[in-house]
């Protein structure tokens, strides 16, 4: 009887394990990230007019919500210039084609750009390159004031390019007043680093840091004073951003393998060939047990079941390396169609539904915007009528402000041609309500708001908020919700319901 009831009991887990995964995740971090060096995303091209750059990036911010995503991380800063008015750097040369020179007519493209993604109510993520300053040398436009002219000494050249040093401490110094500049004066959501710390090696080819080494290394071993370095000035950021705004996010993402398990016990049962500690001086783990950053998005740009470097494995080995932080996984869209197993239109969805069935990963970005130009292998149609056909709020970070913004209150409700109009409101004085979310629940359903498949609309605060619910039928039987939200996505306890009902054909409300 005993043995029974207990294989009656796991069976019941099994099949509510099961259910439970069919519900898509009410929270769930979706982004793309849109890549501004050598114009690989946006603009399209250098030269481009004003109105031009601003349509083109309307046009991204549209697709993308149309595929579902929540957030953006754009590049703002690819090589030690500016797609802002900086008072320290030059505008960028993939504005105008000339570094230095301003977008004309003038307008402040980050200004632009966050308010746009903000009124669709995305997340923006400031995406900095911090160490690299001249793409390529033989070809790159540089202004007379950018920083490689005016402290020549701060800079190495390096396959190509021109990197800061990061063994100089000015170096660090320079860096975050550079992200401390841009956090106090535009409205960003999160500051956010790729995987460019050191330069990639190259064969043959070391990086040249003696001078550096020689003043600042002390006796660490090279290899340690890099890491100390990159760990520095993580830090730093770290503090400048929350003394200046306790909310503002900061995120790395690193490449995606960390350590090798036969260089290190806590590394991954993989063997790549280069790895983030040992070849790019990142130790991000140290960063994430110390609480440094927010997020870690690490590039898992290979296929499930790859022989050195399994998407799987690596998958696995990060979800549990988190440190109670967020962890969202880096996909390669632009992967699609490069080899056997990317030609599989299965791959990239497979990933996602993986890394979502994982508790410790809360969400994905994919690299990068134009790749899902022409919705390869039908990527586009598998995100916005599966995968990500219903809304899903940004995950919150219990660590950053908190306090949940006031309730908001239905006023009224009117049937209109072709639609039922629905007003409320609410009392909040301290302007921490951002945006409402309202839920929509029929024929007498219990109220669970934490299915997200009964969000009709997630809309910006406003002084007299108000929604037209399209697929209102008369007679039926509705009771509506609705909450607040504040800027990091902390929900408010629920209104009071909305009811409707229709008797003998006439439609009553009921605020309870």
């Amino acid at each position: 009887m005993l043995k029974q009831f207990l294989a009656g009991a796991v069976l019941w887990i099994l099949m509510m394990q099961q259910a439970l995964a069919q519900l898509p995740p009410k929270r769930e971090l979706r982004a793309v990230w849109i890549a501004t060096v050598e114009n690989i995303d946006w603009p399209s091209r250098r030269g481009l007019s004003t109105e031009q750059q601003k349509a083109e990036f309307i046009a991204l911010l549209d697709q993308h919500q149309r595929n579902g995503m929540n957030a953006v991380v754009v590049q703002i800063r690819p090589a030690t210039d500016a797609f802002y008015n900086s008072p320290y750097e030059p505008w960028s040369e993939y504005l105008t084609g000339t570094q230095g020179q301003p977008p004309f007519p003038y307008y402040d493209p980050l200004e632009f750009m966050i308010a746009e993604t903000h009124k669709r109510g995305m997340e923006f993520h400031a995406w900095f390159n911090p160490y690299r300053a001249v793409f390529n040398i033989s070809r790159s436009s540089i202004a007379a004031n950018h920083i490689t002219r005016l402290r020549p000494q701060w800079f190495l050249t390096y396959d190509g390019k021109k990197y800061f040093d990061p063994g100089i401490p000015e170096v660090r110094t320079y860096v975050t007043s550079i992200v401390a500049d841009v956090v106090k004066r535009y409205d960003v959501d999160a500051i956010h680093f790729d995987d460019y710390f050191y330069p990639y090696k190259v064969p043959g080819k070391e990086f040249p840091d003696n001078f550096s080494y020689r003043q600042y290394g002390g006796n660490l071993p090279r290899d340690d004073w890099r890491r100390a370095n990159v760990d520095a000035i993580i830090q730093m950021i770290s503090k400048a951003i929350k003394a200046e705004k306790p909310w503002v996010k900061f995120g790395i993402s690193p490449f995606g393998v960390w350590r090798n398990k036969d260089r290190d016990p806590e590394g991954s049962y993989t063997k790549g060939g280069l790895t983030n500690y040992d070849d790019l001086y990142a130790d991000i783990l140290k960063w994430l047990r110390n609480k440094w950053i927010d997020y870690v998005a690490p590039q898992l740009y290979w296929e499930r079941g790859h022989r050195l470097v399994d998407y799987e494995i690596l998958l696995n080995w990060w979800s549990q390396h988190g440190y109670g932080r967020h962890v969202y996984i880096g996909h390669g869209v632009y992967r699609i169609n490069s080899n056997a197993a990317w030609k599989n239109p299965n791959e990239l969805p497979m990933q996602i539904e993986e890394a979502r069935a994982i508790n410790t990963v809360q969400g994905s970005i994919f690299y990068s915007s134009s790749s899902f130009r022409g919705n390869p292998l039908g990527i586009e149609d598998i995100l916005r009528n599966k995968l990500y056909k219903y809304p899903a709020l940004r995950p919150t970070m219990p660590w950053l402000p908190n306090e949940m913004p006031e309730a908001p209150y239905f006023v009224d409700a009117f049937e209109r041609p072709g639609g039922l109009v629905i007003h409320w409101a609410d009392g909040d004085t301290t302007g921490r309500t951002k945006q409402y979310v309202l839920y929509r629940f029929e024929n007498n359903e219990a109220i669970n708001v934490s299915d997200p498949t009964k969000i009709i609309s997630i809309q910006a605060q406003a002084s007299d908020p108000e929604f037209k619910d399209l697929t209102y039928v008369k007679g039926k039987t509705y009771t509506y919700i609705v909450t607040a939200l504040d800027r990091l996505q902390n929900e408010s306890h629920i209104s009071e319901p909305l009811k409707l009902q229709t008797v003998n054909g006439k439609t009553t409300f009921t605020f309870e």
